[in-house]
């Protein structure tokens, strides 16, 4: 027994001098860390101005205030060391030089809505979060056309300021305001405008980016390797984006929106059928996307089930009502779309309707950046080729009435999605593929890990029995809906090899591309997270060398 009793005591101290020295080993890169900052940051904007520790009264509060999936903001998930919120591009190089300098890892967070937390929290290292929040300058230049927009600027910021300038200009972005342009834009982006202008990340004609020396760099310095792989192929893998610039798209001075909403017992199951068909081929001015949701209203618990679903067909046409009322009663007559569910507005007052703003909101609730509600919530996503036949839907429905509050967003493509190339940037997913779904389960009770698992298990479950009927080798995936189940890289050295598993769903071909494109702009990998593309690098003969 005392034998026992001297080596648990051994192995305790051992542990208490682990952790002093690991105590020791963290202060020690946090004082060089800060001493780094101040050495490196501009006089008239000294560091204590932009970067939160612990021990600061405003860290928690500014760390909670950009995550938007609450199940990475619980007492286990790891925290930053350190938290900057630049005000100046030359910050963002200086938080790259001495984080490099300190063998920190770097997560970057425009906007905060990455879908598994990798812009405000890591699995590896310890790390630092550069929050671009403050960088959200937006300069709008009617007559070339074009804007620069900061990576911190939210889409609602960036419509707003277009509007204010023209009615009869606009850019096909994503649907919810307060998405940053940073992230969004570097992973492609899609709207209510996709079918007649592409993606956000289709109409970006320059860049300003921080690489991993800590240069600013733009479209021609930076070369067009680099530029290409930032739209849409995640620009976290390879450097900071400071800034975008956007040609914008011009849009009639009045378009129409309409909402129209079935339950399953009114054929909505032969209406999704026939959306598949015609929905991507639609004229380029009309989107009709799909949600099928629960109701809060019409939510009936039985057991761990609800009794309702309910389809609403959710559209804009860039046109006035009567030529959309036309187009559907001759290609979707079945919907039964009249004047009485179309509401026509202007492009920016649409921008509000597909927030769920009420219709007499003022603008400004665009830039007010007000929190919308959060929750916990996980998200897959997959690519159709073929339409799902009715036997197919009226399984995925039941399969989401095992779950209380499922969401399943249909975004059809077709249209100028099928006029550019598979490798014109790294979004692959262009032609051929009919439409986008998104499955979605959201919960309140996060801190009960019984309840996370059973609706974790449930979007997982859903995810596997639809191998069969959507697209593959490879199973597309889009990466603005990340989904870390697919496959996360080995911190103690990713690879090419290792990482296709994921890559390949998100990018097909174009990984192998964006893999070389890493290797010679970020050898070192400084930009790595759980899903950064790793560098891959050829010998004189074109062979792969990891």
């Amino acid at each position: 027994m005392s034998r026992i009793l001297l080596l648990l005591f051994i192995s305790i101290f051992r542990l208490q001098n682990a952790i002093s020295s690991s105590s020791s080993c963290y202060s020690l890169v946090q004082d060089n860390f800060i001493q780094c900052l101040n050495q490196n940051s501009p006089t008239q904007s000294p560091i204590s101005q932009i970067l939160y520790s612990p021990a600061n009264s405003s860290y928690l509060p500014l760390l909670q205030s950009s995550i938007q999936n609450l199940r990475f903001f619980s007492t286990i998930t790891p925290k930053p060391l350190f938290i900057l919120t630049p005000l100046l591009y030359s910050h963002v190089q200086t938080a790259v030089v001495c984080c490099k300098q300190n063998g920190l890892q770097l997560t970057i967070q425009s906007g905060g809505h990455d879908y598994e937390g990798v812009s405000y929290t890591a699995s590896g290292s310890p790390f630092v979060v550069l929050d671009l929040q403050n960088l959200r300058s937006i300069v709008v230049d009617i007559d070339q056309n074009t804007t620069w927009v900061d990576a911190g600027a939210t889409v609602g910021e960036l419509y707003y300021k277009i509007a204010e300038k023209s009615p009869v200009h606009g850019f096909p972005a994503g649907i919810c305001p307060t998405v940053a342009a940073g992230g969004h834009f570097s992973g492609g982006g899609f709207g209510t405008m996709v079918r007649k202008f592409g993606l956000a990340a289709d109409n970006v004609i320059d860049a300003r980016v921080v690489d991993a020396s800590g240069r600013i760099l733009d479209r021609k310095s930076m070369g067009e390797a680099l530029f290409w792989a930032i739209r849409g192929g995640g620009a976290s893998s390879f450097c900071v984006v400071l800034s975008w610039k956007i040609e914008l798209v011009h849009v009639p001075t009045t378009v129409t929106v309409f909402n129209v909403e079935r339950t399953l017992g009114q054929d909505s199951t032969k209406l999704v059928h026939k959306w598949q068909y015609v929905s991507p081929e639609f004229d380029v001015n009309l989107l009709v996307r799909v949600v099928v949701h629960s109701p809060e209203d019409e939510v009936k618990r039985v057991g761990h089930s609800v009794s309702r679903l309910s389809v609403i067909f959710e559209g804009l046409f860039l046109g006035i009502a009567d030529e959309l009322v036309v187009i559907m009663e001759e290609e979707f007559p079945e919907l039964g779309l009249n004047l009485r569910d179309c509401s026509e507005m202007s492009w920016i007052e649409s921008v509000l309707h597909f927030s769920m703003y009420p219709r007499d909101s003022p603008l400004e609730v665009l830039v007010s950046r007000t929190p919308q509600p959060k929750s916990f919530f996980k998200a897959k996503s997959d690519f159709v080729n073929e339409p799902l036949s009715e036997y197919v839907l009226e399984k995925l429905w039941k399969w989401c009435l095992e779950e209380e509050k499922p969401i399943l967003i249909l975004e059809p493509f077709g249209g100028k999605m099928n006029e550019i190339s598979e490798s014109e940037t790294p979004f692959p997913h262009r032609e051929g593929n009919l439409y986008n779904i998104q499955y979605l389960v959201q919960w309140e009770d996060g801190e009960n890990f019984k309840s996370t698992k059973k609706h974790l298990d449930w979007i997982r479950r859903v995810y596997e029995r639809m191998t069969p009927y959507v697209s593959s080798n490879p199973r597309g995936a889009y990466l603005n809906y990340r989904d870390l189940d697919l496959g996360v890289n080995d911190f103690d050295g990713a690879t090419y090899s290792q990482a296709k598993t994921w890559g390949f769903k998100y990018f097909k071909e174009n990984f192998r591309r964006l893999a070389i494109v890493k290797g010679e702009v970020d050898p070192l990998n400084f930009f790595a997270y759980e899903q950064s593309v790793p560098p891959l690098f050829l010998n004189e003969a074109g062979r792969e060398i990891e």
